[in-house]
């Protein structure tokens, strides 16, 4: 993007807004973020080009300097803070600016937040991610996103200095519920590995060899190629993605069961264990540590 070029607005500098943010500045991008802490704000404008990144301190003022708006933030809720709160970004977004929800959000509150966006001549994008912080460094996320048309256009080349796999979903809220949803699937497979390996460990088998077994075979998941030998088996525990934002991701995929009707047990289990584990273990620990809960764990 040229010098001179209307910034990317971002909002919410944390564990992953902010390698988000510093690669769109890689690539180019000027950044005009809104954080309210003083180190995520003194890291995006670390070895940064002059006028490559500016600071707002409101979401407002986010809008006022910006023609897109990345919203990276924990949750709905606080989504709905930023948006409609005291120096919120929604009464101060202009005719066609766009809104992209990068955060991981329920569905439903999506479709509610987009609707107001629209209300005001402006469009809104849901674009999950899914991946690493090390993803997130490198800008090679893969990401979901849900919208129309000609919002997606406007926010692809936005998406591109962050993500390498571009995902449409379908309309707007649907990539935060194929992300839940996703993530549900990823958290079975992550459980039903740190049980196997309890057990192997239990029955005296080589760990090793038995992951070997499983990417063999039909037990083969993302967690026992990417999890097992690198951070369960040596109890390194450092996937990069938090116990407390997996059992966020399982609530969202059971607001989705509640809202279609599906029953969902297996699901229901993961969220029942992924509680039990973040009020033993803490929401910031590592989500690779349900291995290390399962160590602990007494049935209640």
């Amino acid at each position: 993007m040229a010098a001179g070029a209307t910034p990317i607005g971002f909002i919410g500098l944390g564990m992953m807004g902010l390698p988000m943010a510093r690669s769109l500045v890689a690539r180019g991008f000027r950044v005009l973020a809104c954080d309210t802490a003083d180190a995520a704000r003194a890291a995006l404008a670390e070895g940064a080009a002059d006028g490559a990144v500016a600071f707002a301190d409101s979401p407002a003022a986010v809008a006022a300097g910006a023609d897109a708006v990345v919203l990276m933030l924990p949750n709905s809720r606080i989504v709905a803070t930023v948006m409609e709160g005291q120096g919120g970004l929604l009464a101060a977004l202009r005719p066609d600016m766009l809104v992209i929800d990068m955060s991981s959000s329920e569905p439903a509150e999506t479709r509610r937040l987009a609707a107001l966006v629209e209300a005001r001549g402006a469009a809104m994008v849901d674009a999950p991610v899914s991946g690493s912080v090390a993803k997130a460094k490198t800008g090679t996320l893969a990401i979901m996103v849900g919208g129309g048309d000609a919002p997606f256009a406007q926010a692809l080349p936005v998406l591109k200095g962050m993500g390498e796999a571009i995902i449409r979903t379908g309309a707007v809220g649907s990539a935060h519920a194929m992300k839940a949803l996703n993530n549900f699937v990823y958290a079975a497979g992550l459980l039903a590995t740190a049980e196997a390996l309890r057990m192997g460990e239990a029955s005296g088998l080589d760990l090793g060899i038995l992951t070997d077994v499983m990417n063999a075979s039909s037990g083969r998941n993302i967690a026992t190629e990417t999890k097992a030998r690198q951070e369960i088996i040596p109890g390194r525990y450092a996937g990069g993605f938090q116990l407390g934002l997996m059992r966020k991701d399982l609530d969202t995929a059971g607001s989705i069961a509640e809202e279609t009707g599906i029953a969902a047990p297996s699901l229901a289990l993961c969220r029942a264990l992924w509680k039990e584990a973040v009020e033993h273990l803490g929401p910031g620990v590592d989500n690779t540590e349900i291995h290390r809960f399962l160590g602990i764990w007494a049935p209640r």
